[in-house]
C-alpha cells in the first residue's frame, strides 16, 4: 500500500493533519488548565492572605517593636491556619525582615526584601506572585505577598502565603500523559483511516492505470470501467472518448500511412528519402531494387550508395533553397549505364531538413531517342546512296549523244537496279511502320497452318538465285503435320528473308539448308548455311534496323531484313537465336508454339 505515492501522500496528510491539530488543541488544553490551577490557587492564596491580615491586624497595625515582642504567639497563630490550610504563611517587616513563619523558626530566615513577590508587594514590580525553588522546603512554591496598610496608609508589614506546586505539577503532568496516549491514539486512527480512504482512491486509480497502459500498447478497444460516481467516473469517460477519437484517427492514418506505402511500394519509379547532408534515410523497393541497395546502406552517403556526388550535391541545394529541383543524373548502375529524371522535393519533418528524390528511368527514351536519331541517319545515308547514284547517270544521260547504246543501257540498268533498292528500303521501312502500329497488328489475319510444306516454297521462290550462284539448297521436312497460329504470307516472308540472307552472304558453290521439326510442343525451323559467317562480337547486335556487321557483309541490303524478321517472329509469340562460326557458316533458329 505505501508503495503508491498517493497513499503515502493521503497518509501523511491524515497524520499531519492529526498530530498538528491534536498537539495544538493538547498544548491549548494543557496550558489552560495549568493556567486555571495556577489562578485558583493565587486566587486562594490572597484570601488566606486576607484571612491572615483580619486576624491579626491588631498585631500587624502596632509598631515593629511590639511586632517583634508578638513574634512567637504570631507563629502560633500561623501555624494553625497552615495545618487547616496547608498552606505555609509567613509575616513579613516592611524592611524585609521575617516576623513570623508557619514552616521555619523565623530568626533563621534571611531578610525577603529582594524576593520577587516582597518587590512586587512594595510596587516596585509588577508581579505580586512567584514560583521558585524553596531552599527550606526542596520543593517548588507558589508565593503570594499582599501589603499591610495602616488607616493612614503607611506600610506595615508583608503577609506572604505560599502553597507547593507538587499537586499541581502532578495534575499537569498527568494532564499531559492523557494527551500524548490521545494523541498517539488518534495518529494510529489518521493512518488507518488514510489507508482506508487511499485505498478506495487507489483501487480506481490502478484499474485506469492498468486499462491506459493496455491502450497505449495498442489495445484501443479498451474501455476504462470505472463507477464511483465522482471525478474519476467523469475522467474514465472522458478517456474513454478520446481513445474511441483517437483510434478513428489512428485508423485514418494508417489507412492513408498504407496506401502511401503501397503506392510508394509498388510504383515503377525508384524513391529516396536524403537528409540535408545526403545520406540516404529511406528506399522504396524499387529504388532498392535499381540501386541494389541493403540494409546496410541505409544511413550511408548517397554517394556511396549511387557512386556519384551529383544527387548528394543538389539535395544539399534543395535542402538549403527550401524549393523543388529537378535534374538529369547519369550513373552507372550494376555495370549498366542508366539515365535518370530525379525531381528533388524539400520538406521539414521534425526541425529536420529532408529531401524527397524521385528517380524516373529515362534510359529506354534515351536509347530510344539516340536509335530514333541513328535511324533517321542511317535510312538518310541508306535512301542518299542509290539517289546519287540515280542523279549522276541521270545527267550523265542527259548530257549523251547516244553514240553508245551499249553505255546508255549499262547506266539505265545502274539507275533501275538503284531504284529498286530504294523500292525495297521504301517498302520495308513502311512495313515496319505498320507493324508497329497496335491496330495494324489486330487486323494481321491468324490461322492454324501446316508448315511442312514451306521450306519446299521457299526453295521454289529462291531457285533462279541458287541457280545463278551455282549453291546448293536443301530441304529437310518431317512428315509429321507441323501446325502453327500465324499469318502463312509473313512466316514465308521471314524464312525467306533469312534464306536471301544465306544466299547472299554464302560464296558460289556453297548450300543452304532449310528444315522444319517438331519439338516437344515447339515447331522449329532452321537456316543454316555455309557463308563467311558473323564475328562474335557482332551476334548481339545483328537485329538492329540498319546495323551492318562489315563490308563484307554489306552486299547491298538494307540492314533492315533481320529488323523485320525478328519483329515478325515474336509477333506470332515465337523465338528466334543465331550460331555463328566466321568462315564456317552461319544459322538461324526459330521456335513457334506448336498447334495440336
Amino acid at each position: 500500500m505505501f508503495k503508491s505515492k498517493i497513499s503515502r501522500r493521503v497518509v501523511g496528510s491524515f497524520l499531519l493533519l492529526t498530530v498538528v491539530s491534536m498537539a495544538l488543541l493538547g498544548g491549548y488544553l494543557l496550558q489552560f488548565f495549568y493556567g486555571e490551577h495556577m489562578a485558583q490557587q493565587t486566587s486562594e492564596l490572597r484570601r488566606t492572605a486576607g484571612v491572615v491580615e483580619v486576624l491579626l491586624q491588631d498585631v500587624l497595625l502596632q509598631d515593629d517593636d511590639k511586632q517583634t515582642a508578638a513574634a512567637g504567639t504570631l507563629s502560633e497563630k500561623l501555624q494553625d491556619i497552615t495545618a487547616q490550610t496547608g498552606m505555609r504563611l509567613t509575616l513579613i517587616q516592611a524592611d524585609g525582615t521575617v516576623l513570623a513563619d508557619s514552616s521555619e523558626p523565623a530568626s533563621e530566615m534571611e531578610n525577603h526584601l529582594e524576593r520577587p513577590e516582597i518587590q512586587g508587594a512594595l510596587g516596585q514590580q509588577e508581579q505580586d506572585t512567584a514560583m521558585r525553588w524553596s531552599q527550606t522546603l526542596s520543593e517548588n512554591m507558589l508565593y503570594v505577598a499582599v501589603p499591610v496598610y495602616d488607616e493612614a496608609g503607611e506600610l506595615r508589614g508583608i503577609i506572604r502565603s505560599s502553597l507547593p506546586l507538587r499537586p499541581i505539577e502532578d495534575s499537569y503532568a498527568h494532564t499531559r500523559n492523557a494527551i500524548l496516549l490521545a494523541l498517539i491514539f488518534t495518529a494510529l486512527l489518521a493512518v488507518l483511516a488514510g489507508l482506508i480512504l487511499a485505498g478506495r482512491q487507489i483501487r480506481p486509480i490502478r484499474q485506469m492505470t492498468e486499462d491506459a497502459f493496455c491502450i497505449i500498447h495498442g489495445d484501443l478497444n479498451k474501455r476504462l470501467e470505472i463507477y464511483t460516481g465522482d471525478e474519476l467516473e467523469i475522467l474514465a469517460h472522458t478517456i474513454n472518448q478520446l481513445t474511441y477519437k483517437l483510434s478513428g484517427k489512428i485508423r485514418e492514418v494508417t489507412t492513408a500511412a498504407n496506401e502511401r506505402a503501397l503506392i510508394l511500394e509498388h510504383m515503377d519509379n525508384g524513391v529516396l528519402l536524403l537528409d540535408a547532408q545526403g545520406r540516404i534515410r529511406l528506399a522504396n523497393r524499387r529504388a532498392q531494387a535499381i540501386f541494389a541497395l541493403r540494409e546496410t546502406d541505409i544511413g550511408q552517403s548517397s554517394i556511396q550508395a549511387l557512386g556519384s556526388a551529383q544527387l548528394s550535391t543538389a539535395a544539399r541545394e534543395a535542402a538549403q533553397s527550401g524549393e523543388p529541383q529537378s535534374f538529369v543524373l547519369s550513373c552507372t548502375v550494376q555495370q549498366v549505364k542508366k539515365t535518370f529524371s530525379v525531381f528533388l522535393a524539400p520538406f521539414a519533418e521534425a526541425e529536420r531538413q529532408q529531401v524527397l528524390c524521385v528517380f524516373h528511368d529515362i534510359s529506354l527514351l534515351q536509347e530510344l531517342a539516340s536509335r530514333q536519331a541513328e535511324f533517321v541517319s542511317n535510312a538518310a545515308h541508306e535512301l542518299a546512296t542509290p539517289l546519287t547514284s540515280i542523279s549522276g547517270f541521270a545527267e550523265t544521260l542527259l548530257e549523251d549523244d547516244f553514240s553508245s547504246p551499249e553505255q546508255s543501257r549499262k547506266f539505265l540498268a545502274i539507275i533501275h537496279r538503284e531504284a529498286q533498292r530504294m523500292n525495297r528500303l521504301v517498302s520495308e521501312l513502311l512495313q515496319l511502320a505498320r507493324l508497329d502500329r497496335q491496330d495494324y497488328q489486330q487486323q494481321i489475319a491468324v490461322e492454324c497452318m501446316d508448315c511442312t510444306g514451306l521450306p519446299a516454297l521457299v526453295r521454289q521462290r529462291l531457285l533462279p538465285q541458287v541457280t545463278e550462284k551455282k549453291q546448293q539448297f536443301l530441304i529437310a521436312a518431317e512428315d509429321v503435320p507441323a501446325c502453327i497460329e500465324a499469318n502463312p504470307d509473313l512466316v514465308l516472308q521471314i524464312l525467306i528473308n533469312l534464306a536471301e540472307n544465306a544466299i547472299k552472304y554464302t560464296p558460289e558453290g556453297g548450300t543452304i539448308t532449310i528444315s522444319c521439326r517438331t519439338e516437344a510442343d515447339m515447331v522449329c525451323f532452321s537456316v543454316r548455311d555455309t557463308g563467311i559467317g558473323i564475328a562474335p562480337e557482332n551476334l548481339p547486335r545483328i537485329f538492329e534496323r540498319f546495323y551492318r556487321v562489315d563490308k563484307a557483309r554489306a552486299g547491298g541490303g538494307s540492314g533492315l531484313g533481320l529488323s523485320l524478321v525478328q519483329f515478325l517472329v515474336k509477333l506470332f509469340d515465337g523465338s528466334i537465336s543465331v550460331e555463328s562460326q566466321l568462315r564456317v557458316g552461319t544459322e538461324f533458329i526459330l521456335h513457334f508454339p506448336r498447334v495440336a
